[in-house]
Order: C-alpha cells, then sequence, then structure tokens
C-alpha cells in the first residue's frame, strides 16, 4: 500500500482557485510548497502539468472517480 500522504482538504482564494491543501499527514502547504512536494512524489493521487502559460499546476490523477477530485474536497 502507498504510504505517501495524500491531499484531504483545501483552501479556495474568492475566485475558486486552490491556494493551500492539507495532507492526510496534517500539515498544511501552501500552493507552491505543495507543488514542490507533488513534483518530488511526495504526495499521492496528484501530479503536475505545465499550463498554456507556461506555469505549473496541481491536479488529481485520473481514476475515473470524481469525488477526489481536488475542487471536490473538503474546505478547511
Amino acid at each position: 500500500m502507498d504510504q505517501r500522504e495524500r491531499f484531504v482538504a483545501v483552501q479556495k482564494n474568492g475566485d475558486g482557485d486552490l491556494t493551500a491543501f492539507q495532507t492526510s499527514g496534517g500539515r498544511v502547504l501552501q500552493y507552491q510548497e505543495a507543488l514542490q512536494e507533488v513534483q518530488s512524489g511526495r504526495i499521492a493521487g496528484v501530479n503536475s502539468f505545465k499550463g498554456r502559460d507556461g506555469e505549473f499546476y496541481i491536479r488529481g490523477d485520473a481514476d475515473g472517480d470524481p469525488t477526489n477530485n481536488l475542487d471536490q474536497l473538503p474546505l478547511f
């Protein structure tokens, strides 16, 4: 079984953009910190991608389960 942390809750700004993540281990990571953790492989169930604007973003792995979509996670 994968022992890496997962994102379990999120914070959003007024536009609905994700700004911070809470991990299954209880850590709170601001977006850039979370992105670094994702890119280094320390967070399970997510990946990073390069947007059309050249910036990197976090997204959930495509697994067909909409309930674990990052936008669907509870707010903290």
